[in-house]
């Protein structure tokens, strides 16, 4: 790594923190109350059964392939039932959603994943239809902001057996799902020292996933070539 990338980098982290703190001062949490209490009081009205409706929500946003961003419904489970539970039902709904989207993708196929997903996602990740190997799938899950919804219906064109796919898809989202939980808790306890080391470390890691993206994806493309 040369020295110009190394200042980039710590440049880069710099901004990061002094936007966090300038966030925080200008009251950052009126942005999740403005934009999420009506999905949160829509979630809450089910009362006894919210924790099922929030569970088809995050089966919802795999099928729709990210209509409702999975942070945002990742954050919520975090805020209405804490970071163990809130991590256990977001894997749930979405274990059960990417389930569905393979199947559906494997039975109706390419008309069907033309028709709910983006051409240019498609485009930009078909290749990964040939290169069908777990450690390709895990990897992908792994990388925050990925279109992970997109993804189960492009695996769910290839050969990967469904049980290695689920047990793969969901270990992947495992740390993504932790920390979105973690989030939401944090959200609503106010406690600012707790969003402030996760988002720094979710940054980090997007950074280092960027600098390095062209060569993760040229491993995962040779990888099963």
């Amino acid at each position: 790594m040369n020295k110009r990338l190394i200042l980039k980098i710590f440049f880069l982290i710099l901004l990061l923190i002094i936007g966090i703190k300038l966030i925080f001062s200008y009251h950052y949490y009126a942005y999740f109350t403005y934009y999420n209490q009506k999905l949160i009081a829509f979630i809450e009205s089910f009362h006894p059964y919210d924790d099922i409706v929030f569970i088809v929500i995050q089966i919802f946003q795999v099928l729709v392939a990210g209509a409702l961003p999975a942070e945002i419904s990742g954050v919520i489970g975090g805020y209405l039932y804490g970071p163990v539970v809130g991590t256990i039902y977001s894997t749930i709904g979405l274990s059960i959603g990417s389930w569905l989207a393979f199947i559906l993708s494997r039975v109706f196929g390419m008309p069907l994943v033309r028709r709910l997903l983006n051409p240019i996602i498609l485009d930009k990740y078909d290749h990964f239809i040939e290169a069908r190997g777990p450690l390709v799938c895990f990897t992908l899950f792994l990388i925050p902001g990925f279109p992970k919804a997109a993804l189960c219906y492009i695996i769910g064109l290839s050969q990967m057996n469904i049980w290695i796919f689920i047990a793969v898809s969901t270990v992947g989202r495992l740390f993504g799902t932790i920390l979105l939980s973690l989030t939401g808790d944090s959200v609503r306890t106010m406690r600012i020292m707790v969003l402030f080391i996760i988002f720094s470390l979710v940054a980090i890691f997007y950074l280092l996933v960027y600098f390095y993206r062209h060569k993760l994806l040229e491993m995962t493309r040779k990888q099963y070539k």
